[in-house]
């Protein structure tokens, strides 16, 4: 009975979009699926409104008030515009920048949405081409903007489009905007309720005007232009994987003095379809095999690659044995966080005031760095809107010299406040020359940050449950791990159980409850055990799926126990796995 309830009110919802307003195709798109037997589909685009989140819209481009379309777009837009109208009614001219990353209907999703603003009297920065996610940011705060939108859906499937939103200071919306601008978007119940009609005059195009400044800003972050000199031939190959990074990154490291830049052309084709992977993730490893073919055939000693909106970056290097080796997220975090510190040490320049940031669920080795050398470091939640958050609340107070987290995003600038593939591309390869003039490769000046503050392995793991069922399965999960907490993971007796959804900590052994010191609450479940491992299961708030995030700690002492390490580690992690039933 609730099956055939629920597909009345999907099909009386769906024969709304046959009325007048919307365009020809998308009737005849919505009429399709109202035909048809198989009502999968049907259900799947119209059982829910797309959600406007804390960070914007992400979904299947189609059809449907659950899809990426036109309609979807302008609703969310026009929410946000009411917001802004609203919250900046005492400026004379409010203003937004908007960009667009490659993927199909990018343009014109990024149009839709600068018609809407300027039809509500917004005036609007509209870049000419598409550009990365981190320049975006940065033309906000460049510009004096209100807010802006980046048009992208990151690194998920080509089936894939989505809206982030920004602040005035250039970083996703957080608290209490976030929840503001939402109450405003679930206002607008009828395209009726939406500004279509664009007002060419408060539109202006912008590109060059602002590539070079942006170029200029993150060459100035530069801590060893000596060393670059001297290894300014180093072979470097780089993939944009078809996105926004072409546009920027290879002249960025131009202009850092890298003059051996090796293309990998089939890649540097603009494509929402990624015709050269299956997922353009640079966390994936087939996503960088192209890049890697690529080093072996010029003899290049590192691979860079970015997303198609070019916040993340996926870096690869040579081993001891001369293989291309992949550097995960953790890696690339704790090696850039590690150069920021021991660089301005060098310099003279590490001051008392500077701070590093991460995120909960990032290796626990950038914990000991910062320890180890006296520098503040802040957790946060996953995401760089918390990063940017801590950014906001010390700007003035102390120097900000790095942050990211494991999902291969960093931001060394605080110029920028999402993170930026395009700076850190730049200062992955000043670190490897760096290293090289002390006699050290990437992958050698990793294993003495290991040796010189502990072995930390890490994996992620994500579960995808798709569609209605697939979200209420990923709910039933979080309530089974929540109130049936593991005892023993990998071996070792869980010490620690924290849940911030309810900002509370339970230390096992004694009982006792604690309060978490975070800014607000999110669902997201820690166990740490008793021999430093530590477990991290939330859901995606991008896509449909759980993850789990598992660290694990193995003392060493030398070379050969650093060599046993990665066996032990990995025997452990798979051990946590069965523990959590994954």
């Amino acid at each position: 009975m609730e099956s055939d309830k629920l597909l009345e009110q999907v099909r009386a919802k769906a024969r709304t979009w046959l009325g007048s307003g919307y365009d020809a195709s998308t009737q005849e798109a919505v009429r399709a699926m109202l035909d048809n037997a198989d009502t999968t589909e049907l259900v799947d685009a119209f059982y829910r409104d797309l959600e406007f989140g804390t960070g914007g819209l992400r979904g299947i481009m189609g059809a449907g008030s659950n899809r990426m379309n036109r309609y979807t777009v302008a609703a969310a837009t026009q929410g946000l515009a009411n917001y802004l109208l609203r919250e900046f009614a005492t400026l004379p001219q409010i203003s937004v920048a908007i960009g667009y990353d490659c993927r199909n209907n990018s343009r014109f999703f990024a149009d839709t949405t600068a018609a809407v603003f300027s039809a509500n009297g917004i005036r609007v920065y509209l870049f000419e081409e598409l550009r990365p996610t981190p320049e975006v940011s940065y033309a906000i705060r460049k510009l004096g903007c209100q807010s802006g939108v980046m048009v992208t859906a990151s690194h998920n499937p080509k089936e894939y489009n989505g809206y982030k939103a920004y602040w005035e200071d250039g970083a996703q919306i957080i608290a209490p905007h976030d929840r503001n601008i939402i109450a405003e978007v679930n206002k607008i119940r009828s395209i009726t309720d939406i500004k279509f009609e664009a007002n060419p005059a408060l539109i202006r195009m912008i590109g060059e005007d602002i590539d070079a400044p942006f170029i200029a800003d993150v060459k100035a972050l530069s801590l060893s232009p000596e060393s670059i000199a001297r290894h300014r031939d180093m072979k470097i190959v780089y993939t944009p994987i078809h996105g926004t990074g072409g546009t920027i990154i290879p002249r960025a490291l131009q202009e850092y003095g890298f003059a051996n830049i090796i293309h990998v052309p089939e890649q540097d084709v603009t494509s929402g379809d990624f015709p050269t992977v299956h997922s353009p993730n640079p966390e994936e490893p087939a996503a960088l095999a192209m890049a890697i073919a690529k080093a072996e055939e010029t003899g290049a000693d590192l691979v860079l690659a970015s997303d198609p909106d070019a916040d993340r970056i996926g870096v690869a290097a040579r081993n001891d044995r001369g293989e291309m080796v992949l550097i995960n997220g953790n890696e690339i975090c704790a090696m850039l966080i590690y150069y920021s510190i021991m660089r301005r040490k060098e310099l003279g320049d590490l001051q008392a005031d500077d701070y590093i940031v991460k995120t909960i669920v990032t290796t626990e080795l950038v914990r000991d760095i910062a320890d180890r050398e006296h520098v503040t470091m802040y957790d946060c939640y996953t995401g760089f809107k918390w990063i940017a958050g801590v950014i906001r609340e010390n700007e003035g107070r102390r120097r900000y010299i790095g942050g990211g987290e494991e999902s291969y995003g960093f931001l060394w600038e605080d110029f920028v406040r999402d993170k930026s593939s395009v700076s850190a591309c730049a200062l992955f390869c000043e670190m490897a020359a760096w290293a090289r003039d002390k006699g050290l490769t990437v992958y050698q000046l990793m294993r003495s940050i290991y040796l010189s503050y502990g072995f930390y392995r890490e994996k992620g793991v994500s579960v995808v449950r798709k569609g209605k069922s697939g979200a209420e399965e990923i709910e039933a999960m979080m309530k089974r791990y929540r109130e049936h907490a593991p005892t023993v993971l990998g071996g070792s007796v869980v010490s620690e159980v924290l849940d911030y959804a309810t900002l509370e900590g339970k230390d096992v052994a004694n009982g006792e409850t604690f309060t978490l010191d975070m800014p607000t609450t999110s669902n997201v479940l820690q166990y740490k055990t008793e021999d430093g491992t530590k477990v991290s299961v939330r859901p995606s708030g991008t896509e449909p799926k759980i993850k789990f995030y598992i660290g694990v700690r193995i003392p060493v002492q030398n070379e050969e126990e650093l060599d046993r390490a990665y066996t032990l580690a990995d025997d452990k992690i798979a051990a946590i796995l069965r523990d959590l039933n994954v």
